[in-house]
């Protein structure tokens, strides 16, 4: 794929469609997001190493939750030819299926994307938790 002006937009519109995918529970649009062969490392959560993998994870552990919203701020984008890297900070709320209780959980992500037949894809994430509460 040819890398375009746009890239560092093309690139913030991947990482709020991952939040959008997850948010809505959106299996097939959130693998739209990584490599196949992603390798995604979310420390003590757990590690992945393919789209699939990672998608299947999220969808097992979000399937009894109520609503969740993945914010995303501090977008700081660096293109070199046909790859990127990304660090935004990621503000989340992951609520209970009853609505009342849940978890806060803040931190960033660092992601190296690849440009690929597909767009712009994360092919390697590291997500670091700075701070988390729960919700009661």
């Amino acid at each position: 794929m040819m890398v375009t002006p746009d890239a560092k937009q093309e690139i913030a519109e991947v990482l709020v469609r991952y939040a959008t995918a997850i948010d809505r529970r959106e299996w097939r649009l959130f693998r739209t997001c990584f490599t196949p062969d992603v390798q995604a490392d979310y420390g003590d959560i757990g590690t992945w190493d393919s789209a699939d993998a990672l998608a299947e994870y999220m969808a097992r552990t979000h399937a009894d939750m109520g609503h969740t919203m993945h914010r995303l701020s501090n977008l700081e984008i660096s293109v070199d030819d046909d790859a990127a890297t990304a660090r935004s900070y990621v503000d989340v709320i992951l609520m209970s299926a009853d609505g009342q209780t849940g978890l806060n959980a803040v931190g960033f992500y660092d992601d190296a994307f690849r440009c690929t037949v597909e767009g712009w894809q994360i092919a390697r994430r590291r997500f670091t938790m700075v701070h988390q509460q729960a919700i009661r």
